[in-house]
């Protein structure tokens, strides 16, 4: 075999058409092996002789995509000084672009003995462990274009990519489950007409499906156990794994994009699938530990650890940084992701013990002309001290607004003392973000994520009910701030059930009439259960799949949603760029006039109605004339004016239509009370009545200002006033055939 020297960049194996640069970096190996392994296990071995600043490299003609290869580490084995290298393990490129196999529960990944964890463990890991794989890096993308959804506009659909499409009856059957099924027309369709702009799937790094849930008969479904940071999973390929992944995934893409919809990825750079000083070694922990780990200070065996699963990347090191930034890079350039959402994102921030806005991490993502550009979302805590860091991240970055998510949950479910901070949730949360800088876009605002209970669940439960992980109940969070209504779980009571289906539509209808960025999880536009289980990260079934065999109610509750994204997509005054002006912790009470809030009784709010600790209700006025925001070709909009009247208590209440400047009519448009009658012509003065626990909308037309360099909007709620009027079905009352063929499957009876 004909070796060349070789580069020293770019790290990974990269073929050019004739051959493959391998590259690898390790400060503290002594020699290292390339291995080259064929379709029945044999190895051969070359040794790297080429070393610049740590990286050893070799370039071999001849070798082509679909090569499998490995490491194998020479040097210390030194725990207590923090080195296990181990060359009796193949170890993974930490730069593969593709991984074939899966991790065996086997002695020959470890590297100490199972029954006498003092005495080393040399089992060749050959044959027991994954293999990284060569990658043709050319693909036909034609004239893909990122849709560069501006983040005001954007609605992102938190999907697992295997959940979506495991049971789709449109998805032929070899196709689900795979990249191939989630950029099926049937997916993609979808979503489209459903209003997404960005679907933002969970881990598709390759993860190791963990071998102690292998023995326990689960799996790792969520899969937040990475351990290539450049390979997609191999699991999600239809076609095979030695490199099909890699081009179905841009394939993915492409169909996005065609549909004007964004791809972002969930990405787990805070930990790797090694696990803690008891993990197997599958690639970092063999090829430089310390540089690639977080140890603790004056205990080099051991690992510092803020996520919860054993170990922390080294984010004080500098190849760990470049690691994770040209692993951002390669899906962006390479693969035309467009944007991120970083798990447990404090860990990246910590570069001693604290959490710092001002860390290396975020020096570097400020200063990279291509991932800077990019949709960038911080899960802002983790499980370490002074994690929790909603609002704390720096300006470029926008975060998940846990506090959005508890404030919601409580002022529905009829918590006292919550009005004020409903107020500034709703309108952006300016006392978490503008302090830095940032807009209302900076909060992700959601009420339900992968992590808890779907929405369905939230108003179906009190308890977590995680029996089915095994873990006798003692995982998830036991703090869901959820009611059940009165009975816990599944029920036959109308009234429960009519209850349940109205605070789905309140949080929804909160959620997309909410200044900041809505994101909406899986299948709760289609009322998804896991039977109260809110911890399904080792559910890789029916109990976490979607169910698109569609009930009447699950129809309903999906035209639902689609006609309140389609009212946010047709209105500025619910996707303003800049927050109100006033009293953050009220909201804003703007000197423009763009915003007033209202008690029930057409009076404007004072403070004793703000302090009141039994208030749950508000009535907020959006003044579409005032948006003071022009179009993204610098013209005025004229938007409506809406009436927002919202009633959290357990009673009906009369609202009164306040006096505004401008006399008009108004026009009830929705209702989340599927029995509240739509459609009704509203004055100064008259009052209407709003259900228990609902939302009423109503809208008041502006007629075109021939002195303004602008537009009217055609908005949906013009189109759906008009048709209550005409007695057609209201945005709450069940959808016709048309829809449910969008949705899906046949409906149950």
């Amino acid at each position: 075999m004909e070796i060349w020297p070789g580069k020293p960049y770019p790290l990974g194996a990269t073929f050019d058409g004739t051959g493959t640069n391998f590259a690898i970096f390790s400060s503290v190996a002594d020699k290292i092996d390339l291995c080259l392994i064929d379709e029945d296990g044999g190895e051969q071995r070359v040794e790297l002789r080429e070393v610049d600043a740590y990286v050893w490299h070799c370039y071999l003609p001849g070798i082509r995509p679909g090569q499998r290869y490995g490491y194998r580490v020479h040097g210390p084995y030194e725990p207590e000084n923090g080195h296990r290298c181990d060359p009796s393990k193949i170890l993974l490129d930490p730069y593969a672009k593709a991984i074939e196999g899966q991790v065996e529960n086997h002695q020959a990944n470890f590297s100490y003995n199972f029954f006498d964890h003092n005495q080393r463990a040399e089992e060749d890991s050959l044959g027991h462990t994954m293999l990284s794989v060569v990658v043709n890096p050319f693909f036909d993308w034609g004239h893909d274009r990122p849709p560069k959804h501006e983040y005001h506009n954007s609605i992102i659909y938190e999907a697992h990519l295997k959940g979506m499409t495991a049971t789709h009856p449109d998805i032929p059957e070899a196709m689900r489950g795979t990249y191939m099924g989630m950029a099926h027309p049937a997916m993609v369709n979808y979503l489209k007409e459903l209003g997404i702009t960005a679907v933002e799937l969970m881990p598709i790094h390759q993860f190791v499906n963990d071998p102690s849930l292998q023995d326990k008969g689960l799996s790792n479904y969520w899969g937040y156990n990475t351990i290539g940071f450049f390979a997609p999973q191999n699991t999600y390929s239809s076609s095979g794994e030695v490199g099909s992944q890699v081009e179905e995934f841009k394939a993915m893409v492409k169909a996005y994009h065609d549909a004007d919809i964004e791809v972002i990825l969930d990405v787990v750079y805070n930990h790797t699938a090694e696990g803690n000083h008891m993990g197997p070694t599958l690639s970092f922990r063999g090829i430089d530990n310390r540089a690639y780990y977080r140890l603790v200070d004056g205990d080099l065996a051991h690992y510092f650890d803020t996520t919860g699963t054993g170990n922390s990347l080294n984010m004080s090191s500098p190849h760990s940084l470049q690691l994770i930034m040209d692993s951002l890079r390669y899906w962006v350039v390479d693969m035309h992701v467009d944007g991120f959402r970083f798990d447990l994102a404090s860990t990246l921030a910590r570069e001693l013990h604290a959490v710092d806005k001002l860390s290396s991490f975020f020096d570097i993502i400020q200063q990279d002309p291509i991932i800077s550009q990019v949709k960038l979302i911080a899960e802002p805590w983790d499980v370490g001290e002074g994690g929790y860091n909603v609002g704390e991240f720096p300006p470029l970055w926008t975060e998940w607004n846990g506090n959005y998510r508890d404030t919601m949950r409580d002022f529905w479910r009829g918590e006292p003392s919550v009005l004020s901070e409903f107020a500034s949730r709703l309108t952006g949360s300016s006392d978490l973000y503008a302090h830095s800088g940032r807009r209302p876009f900076a909060s992700i605002n959601f009420i339900t994520a992968h992590d808890g209970f779907t929405l369905n669940d939230l108003v179906s439960y009190n308890e977590k009910h995680n029996e089915a992980n095994g873990e006798g109940g003692a995982d998830g969070s036991p703090n869901n701030k959820s009611w059940n209504m009165g009975v816990e779980g599944p029920t036959e009571d109308r009234g429960i059930l009519a209850l349940r289906q109205r605070q789905m539509k309140n949080f929804f209808t909160t959620l997309l009439t909410s200044q900041g960025v809505p994101m909406i999880s899986h299948g709760d536009e289609l009322a998804r259960t896991q039977q109260g289980n809110n911890n399904t990260y080792c559910q890789d079934n029916e109990l976490s799949w979607m169910d698109w065999e569609l009930s009447e109610a699950e129809v309903e509750m999906h035209s639902f949603v689609q006609s309140v994204i389609s009212l946010r997509n047709d209105h500025p005054v619910f996707r303003r760029r800049r927050f109100f002006k006033g009293a953050a912790g009220r909201g804003g009470e703007s000197e423009h006039g763009d915003i007033m809030w209202f008690a029930n009784n057409g009076t404007e709010m004072a403070d004793q109605d703000w302090d009141t600790w039994f208030a749950r209700s508000v009535m907020v006025y959006l003044n579409g004339q005032r948006i003071a925001e022009p179009d993204a070709r610098g013209n005025q909009v004229i938007d409506d004016d809406f009436l927002l009247a919202y009633n959290a208590s357990a009673e009906n209440l009369d609202f009164t239509i306040p006096s505004t400047e401008t006399e008009a009519v108004w026009h009830s448009i929705l209702s989340t009370d599927a029995d509240q009658e739509i459609g009704a012509t509203l004055s100064e003065g008259d009052t209407f009545s709003v259900t228990s626990r609902s939302i009423t909308i109503l809208v008041r037309r502006h007629e075109v200002d021939a002195s303004l360099d602008g537009e009217t909007l055609s908005p949906t709620s013009l189109r759906l006033a008009s048709a209550r009027a005409e007695n057609a079905p209201s945005v709450g009352a069940a959808t016709d055939a048309t829809v449910r063929e969008q949705v899906a499957s046949p409906v149950q009876s």
